[in-house]
């Protein structure tokens, strides 16, 4: 696939494409003879792997160690394993923050639909 199918496939800029690839956050892209991205099912796997570690939240820095650690070989599974436990449990604690969140909003918002019933607020509601 070419970088522009790439690019429409998963809703990323071709710019946020090449940016990865320069920095480490995805392994380098199979290329024709001529040097234009060739992306292969394996490099596909990659970028969804990115874009959805990224929109979990997983550094920039995270994500560039584990391609790091995977093209040195399978003497790094230990690694691997650890660094993708770390976020993990990240990832875990954040969820626990935003549930603590949302089951606050979640009482206010019962709070306010019966004083919309009502029409009017009483200090009792809006703790």
């Amino acid at each position: 696939m070419t970088i522009k199918e790439v690019s429409e496939k998963y809703d990323i800029s071709q710019d946020t494409l090449r940016y990865y690839e320069r920095i480490g956050m995805i392994p380098p892209v199979t290329r024709s003879e001529s040097g234009i991205r060739n992306y292969t099912e394996k490099d596909l796997g990659w970028v969804e792997l990115a874009k959805c570690m990224r929109s979990a939240g997983l550094p920039v820095e995270a994500m560039i160690e584990y391609v790091r650690l995977t093209q040195e070989g399978d003497v790094t599974i230990p690694a691997r394993l650890k660094l993708l436990k770390e976020q993990r449990e990240s990832l875990l604690e954040q969820k626990e923050k935003i549930d603590a969140t949302l089951e606050r909003l979640n009482y206010k918002i019962g709070r306010y639909e019966i004083a919309a019933k009502t029409g009017k607020l009483t200090w009792e509601q809006e703790k």
